[in-house]
């Protein structure tokens, strides 16, 4: 494994995958994206959190937490895929 030449990460793949790749996502790839930043920025569908004090609100289940995902997702995918306003 040593004699193997180290490629830096993200090399090369422009012309493993086209080169418009980067540009031409599909609406879903956005729907993913905006999905994980709402949710990472937000702490979408965690519940009330493990915090001092009382609690209104016990913790979700991973079920719950997961629906919760999904239907943020839905949500993404129908903003992404409207027409822009113009």
């Amino acid at each position: 494994m040593a004699d193997e030449p180290t490629v830096p990460a993200g090399a090369g793949q422009k012309g493993e995958m086209g080169e418009g790749r980067a540009q031409a996502r599909t609406r879903d790839e956005v729907a993913l994206e905006l999905m994980k930043f709402v949710a990472v920025t937000t702490g979408y569908g965690k519940g009330a959190g493990s915090g001092a004090g009382f609690s209104g609100k016990p913790t979700r289940s991973a079920e719950e937490y997961a629906d919760a995902l999904l239907q943020l997702f839905d949500r993404c995918r129908t903003v992404v895929a409207k027409d822009p306003q113009k």
